[in-house]
């Protein structure tokens, strides 16, 4: 992944720096202390798939230049201030680094990263899947999905209104199933992220035509999800 770093603190830029550099799949193209000159360079090379912003800088503020932009690489946020955090998440920022960043911090908001780039990389083939029910194939487009749950030797996709037995395992129909919609929530449960209603501590809920699913969030399973959605919290 190319990205570029942004920020007038030399120090916080050469530990940055570091940081890209002893981790895979990063690639550093260039360094601004100022943002004027970043939007300049960003107009010349567009193939920019992540940058570290800082917020305070002279000339121009972190959100000024995302407000500048008029189509964005994935950002992390670097700020020796929290202050600025729920602004920033308005213009859905991948993550925030509070200074002084330690690596493993750093390394915790690439693999967020690396998820939303997987997502937007990947070929979901169309919006729809075929399932073998009786003799017959039925057409279900993935927004008709609600959840997937393991029964033994098989699998049951759950519809608002329907229900599809078959003869598959959790892993097969994962792989089937586009990441940018579907998430594993447990080890017997997928879920459509577009159908969740409620997330409480460790279950989520999904309004069906038979009432309301509680389906349980495993422990190995919560920081994805929450990764997989839109949150903000204060």
């Amino acid at each position: 992944m190319n990205c570029i770093i942004i920020d007038d603190d030399k120090l916080s830029c050469r530990l940055i720096e570091e940081f890209i550099s002893k981790t895979e799949n990063l690639l550093l193209l260039n360094t601004f202390t100022n943002p004027v000159d970043a939007i300049n360079a960003l107009r010349n090379e567009p193939d920019i798939d992540l940058i570290f912003l800082d917020i305070e800088m002279p000339e121009m503020s972190g959100i000024d230049f995302l407000n500048s932009l008029t189509s964005t690489p994935q950002v992390i946020i670097v700020s020796s201030k929290d202050q600025y955090a729920l602004n920033a998440f308005e213009y859905d920022v991948t993550d925030y680094l509070l200074k002084p960043i330690a690596y493993a911090r750093f390394l915790k908001a690439i693999n967020k990263v690396l998820v939303r780039y997987q997502k937007n990389k990947l070929d979901t083939k169309g919006e729809e899947i075929f399932i073998k029910h009786n003799s017959s194939l039925v057409r279900l487009k993935y927004n008709e999905i609600l959840w997937v749950e393991a029964l033994e030797n098989y699998v049951i996709v759950n519809t608002f209104n329907e229900k599809f037995t078959i003869h598959f395992t959790m892993k097969a129909i994962e792989q089937k199933l586009p990441l940018s919609k579907f998430t594993r929530v447990h080890r017997s449960f997928i879920v459509n992220t577009s159908s969740i209603n409620v997330i409480e501590d460790n279950a989520i809920l999904i309004r069906t035509n038979d009432g309301t699913k509680s389906i349980p969030i495993g422990k190995s399973y919560k920081d994805k999800l929450m990764d997989d959605i839109n949150v903000i919290i204060k």
